[in-house]
C-alpha cells in the first residue's frame, strides 16, 4: 500500500515537472532578453499576459470535470493536452525568435492552454486519488514538481540557450514533455476516492440556495448552467475570508519574484548567472522548503502554518528593502535574498495548495481548485504589473517598500482570519 501511494506521488510529480519545464523557460528567458533590449519593467511584466490561459482556465473547468467520472477519463484529457503541448513546442523550435517574435508569442499562448487543462485534470484527479490526511504531502510534490521544473526551465535550459539556442534546444523539450507521460500511461495503481455527496444538477442546486436566500423565482431560475457551477462556490459559507486569503497570501513576495531577473540585470549579471542563481539555486531552495513545508502543516496543523509563512513574508519583504537602502546587494547579500524568496515562497505556495484542496466540493473538483489558484494567478498579475510600475517610476527600492507594505496587510490579515477560524 505505501508503495502504491508513492508510485501515485511520484505520478504526479513527473506531471507538475511536464507542465513547468517549458512555461519557466518561456517566462524566465524573455523578460531577460527584453531587459537586455532596454524595454521598460512595465512592458516586461506584460509578458505575464502569456499566462492569461491559467487565469481564465476556470471557463473551461466544468467541462473537464463534467467528462471525467473514471481515471481513464482523466488520463485521456492528461495525454491529449499534453500531446498539443508538445506539438506547439516542436514547431517554434522552427521559427527565428526576433524575426516572428509575434507568432512565438502567439502560439506560446496556445501551448499554456494545453498546458492548463492538463492542469485541471490533474489536480482534479490528484483531489480524487488520495485521503485529506495526506494533502499536505501531494501538494509538497506539487509544489515540487513546479519548482523542478522551473531548475530545468528557467536554470538549466536557460544557460544551454547561449549555445544551442531555439532550434536544437526546443525539440528536446517537447520530446521531455511527453516522456513525463510515461509514469502515468503505466500506472496501473490510480483509484479515485468515492464522492461523498450524490452529484446533482448546478442549476437545480443554484435555484434552490437561491430561493432559500429569498432571491426572487424569475431571477434564480434565469441563471445558466455554466453560470451556475461557478456561483455556487462563491456561495459556500464562510468562502470570501477564505477568497481574501487567496488574494493576499502571496502580494507581499511575488513583486520581488517577478523583476528580480530585471533586478540582476541591472545589477550586471549574465544570462547564464541568472540561470544558474534563479533557475537552479533558487529552485533548490524553493523545492527544499516545499517538502518542509509539507512535513510543517502534518506536524503543527495548518493554521499555525499559515501564521509562521505570513511572518516570513514580511521578513523577505524587509530583507530586499534593507539591503536596498543600505547601499545596495553584494553577490553573498543577493544569494541569500534569492534563496529567501524562492524558499519561502515554496512553502507559501504549499500551503495555498494544502487549502485550497481541502475545500473542493465533489464532483467539481477540478472547478473548485481551478477557482482558487486562478485567484492567485490574478492576484500575482495584478500585485506584479503594480510593483513593476512603481519601479519604473520610484526603483527598486520604491517596489521592495510597497512588497513590505502589502506583506504586513497580508500577515495581519492572517492572523486576524485564522484566529477567528480557531474560535
Amino acid at each position: 500500500m505505501k508503495t502504491e501511494k508513492t508510485y501515485n506521488l511520484l505520478t504526479f510529480f513527473s506531471l507538475y515537472i511536464a507542465q513547468a519545464i517549458p512555461m519557466s523557460f518561456f517566462a524566465t528567458l524573455l523578460p531577460v532578453l527584453m531587459r537586455q533590449g532596454e524595454y521598460s519593467l512595465l512592458a516586461i511584466s506584460l509578458l505575464k499576459l502569456i499566462k492569461l490561459p491559467w487565469i481564465i482556465k476556470f471557463l473551461w473547468s466544468p467541462l473537464v470535470d463534467r467528462r471525467s467520472d473514471s481515471v481513464r477519463d482523466y488520463k485521456r484529457w492528461i495525454i491529449g493536452s499534453e500531446i498539443i503541448y508538445a506539438m506547439i513546442i516542436f514547431a517554434v523550435a522552427f521559427m527565428d525568435f526576433k524575426s516572428e517574435f509575434a507568432l512565438i508569442i502567439g502560439l506560446v499562448l496556445f501551448a499554456f492552454i494545453a498546458s492548463a487543462t492538463q492542469d485541471i485534470a490533474t489536480d482534479a484527479m490528484a483531489a480524487r486519488s488520495f485521503e485529506r490526511k495526506d494533502s499536505s504531502l501531494l501538494n509538497s510534490m506539487q509544489t515540487m514538481g513546479t519548482f523542478t521544473g522551473r531548475m530545468v526551465g528557467g536554470g538549466l535550459l536557460l544557460m544551454l540557450f547561449r549555445w544551442a539556442g531555439w532550434g536544437k534546444l526546443l525539440p528536446f523539450v517537447a520530446l521531455f514533455v511527453l516522456a513525463a507521460l510515461v509514469p502515468l500511461v503505466l500506472n496501473r495503481n490510480l483509484k479515485l476516492r468515492e464522492r461523498e455527496t450524490e452529484k446533482r444538477s448546478d442549476a437545480r442546486v443554484l435555484f434552490l440556495c437561491l430561493v432559500r436566500k429569498g432571491v426572487w423565482k424569475p431571477i434564480a431560475s434565469s441563471i445558466a448552467y455554466p453560470f451556475a457551477v461557478f456561483i455556487l462556490f462563491f456561495l459556500k459559507k464562510g468562502i470570501w475570508k477564505h477568497i481574501a486569503f487567496l488574494f493576499l497570501f502571496y502580494s507581499g513576495i511575488i513583486g520581488i519574484l517577478s523583476t528580480l531577473s530585471s533586478f540582476m540585470v541591472d545589477l550586471k549579471y549574465t544570462t547564464a548567472q541568472i540561470g544558474v542563481i534563479l533557475g537552479i539555486f533558487g529552485s533548490a531552495f524553493g523545492i527544499v522548503c516545499s517538502f518542509l513545508s509539507g512535513l510543517l502543516i502534518r506536524k503543527i496543523g495548518k493554521g499555525e502554518a499559515r501564521k509562521i509563512i505570513s511572518v516570513a513574508i514580511v521578513l523577505v519583504a524587509s530583507y530586499f528593502l534593507c539591503f536596498s537602502l543600505a547601499g545596495g546587494f553584494t553577490h553573498l547579500t543577493l544569494m541569500v535574498g534569492v534563496a529567501l524568496v524562492w524558499g519561502i515562497y515554496g512553502m507559501a505556495s504549499t500551503m495555498v495548495y494544502t487549502v485550497s484542496m481541502d475545500i473542493v466540493r465533489d464532483g467539481r473538483e477540478g472547478t473548485d481548485f481551478t477557482m482558487q489558484i486562478v485567484i492567485t494567478h490574478f492576484s500575482s498579475m495584478i500585485v506584479a504589473f503594480g510593483c513593476s510600475s512603481l519601479g519604473d517610476v520610484f526603483g527598486f527600492s520604491g517596489l521592495f517598500a510597497t512588497e513590505l507594505a502589502l506583506a504586513v496587510v497580508s500577515c495581519v490579515y492572517v492572523w486576524i482570519y485564522q484566529a477567528r477560524v480557531e474560535r
